[in-house]
């Protein structure tokens, strides 16, 4: 899935609405024996509606999970992070929705867990708005700090705003920082915001019916690519940063890819990410995927249980191999990770 890629200084940020965010959490353990337990999760939004969500909290007595049931649970030492399954993704404002899961315990603590965060908003029960924000189209002061990797989601002029987008495209950033920290033991620096929402200068149709690149499967990435590169300065490759581009069009068989510093994904992974695309393991692992590419690795022959692999579907039950560490660590974006 490598890309034949190729890369200014205003950076765009657009909100439609002062959003609304708000949870509360309920973990209940049923019942508990000799080295293991069983727990439900129950999750009440209590903010805008979700498309999809992720809770996170951390263990604080060395609990670990072995089994769970209704959404995807990972957990590196005692973070825990648990996102919706297919069907249970959406809650509208005042739904409600649970999971649960088995675990085992040191036979002295099991406690409750405090510290719940949904999409990074801590669950206090109850809700927050944040400051309305201006309408319009505004440049962000300031370039982000180099050595760090840059996310854009590019928006074809015709394509409404829809917050979901930023907002998804974050947390996916997020877990794969994540995981690249229990796989290396280092990990990438986002910038803040994670998302720079740029205002596509064409069409949808545009991007995705303009020759680039070659193949069609290349056009919508590439015309995203050389518009982010005009814009924003940008090189292919780039020492300042590493670039993530996802645009809003798509076109028939179209794809993305990753390489040289950069990861260009075209619109059904933006879907993904909002939570329009199905179960949010597979846009972890092809963002996953992707970086490693970005980073400098090659697809892995055969379907080896690394991510660089189609076990990528797999996640986050894929990894890297020794082999790929090493590549990360000692090319050449290696010194970004810290």
């Amino acid at each position: 899935m490598a890309a034949c890629l190729v890369g200014i200084a205003v950076t765009i940020k657009v909100m439609a609405h002062a959003a609304s965010a708000g949870c509360q959490v309920t973990y209940t353990v049923g019942t508990q024996w000799a080295g293991g337990f069983s727990a439900n999760v129950a999750i009440k939004n209590l903010g805008d509606p979700l498309a999809s969500w992720t809770l996170r909290w951390n263990f604080g007595a060395g609990q670990t999970i072995s089994q769970a049931w209704n959404a995807g649970v990972t957990q590196s030492g005692s973070a825990v992070t648990a996102s919706n399954a297919s069907w249970n993704g959406s809650l509208a404002t005042g739904d409600s929705t649970s999971f649960g899961f088995n675990g085992t315990w040191n036979n002295s603590s099991n406690d409750v867990p405090t510290g719940f965060t949904l999409g990074g908003v801590a669950c206090t029960g109850s809700a927050t708005t944040s400051p309305t924000p201006s309408p319009t189209t505004s440049p962000t002061p300031g370039t982000p700090p180099v050595r760090t990797v840059r996310v854009f989601w590019l928006k074809p002029s015709d394509v409404t705003y829809d917050q979901r987008y930023p907002d998804g495209m974050t947390n996916v950033m997020q877990e794969a920082q994540r995981f690249f920290k229990q796989e290396l033991g280092k990990t990438f620096t986002l910038n803040s915001p994670v998302v720079e929402v740029v205002n596509g200068d064409k069409p949808r149709s545009w991007y995705e019916n303009t020759p680039n690149c070659g193949d069609k499967y290349w056009w919508a990435v590439c015309n995203m690519e050389d518009e982010l590169r005009r814009k924003f300065g940008l090189g292919a490759p780039d020492s300042r940063w590493i670039n993530v581009g996802e645009v809003s069009a798509e076109g028939d068989g179209a794809g993305g890819g990753g390489g040289n510093g950069w990861v260009i994904l075209s619109g059904h992974d933006a879907d993904g990410a909002a939570g329009l695309g199905g179960p949010m393991n597979r846009w972890y692992g092809g963002m996953v995927h992707e970086l490693g590419h970005a980073f400098g690795l090659p697809d892995a022959t055969s379907t080896d249980g690394t991510c660089m692999s189609a076990s990528l579907y797999d996640y986050p039950n894929c990894h890297f191999s020794q082999t790929q560490k090493n590549g990360i660590l000692g090319g050449p974006y290696g010194g970004f990770l810290s």
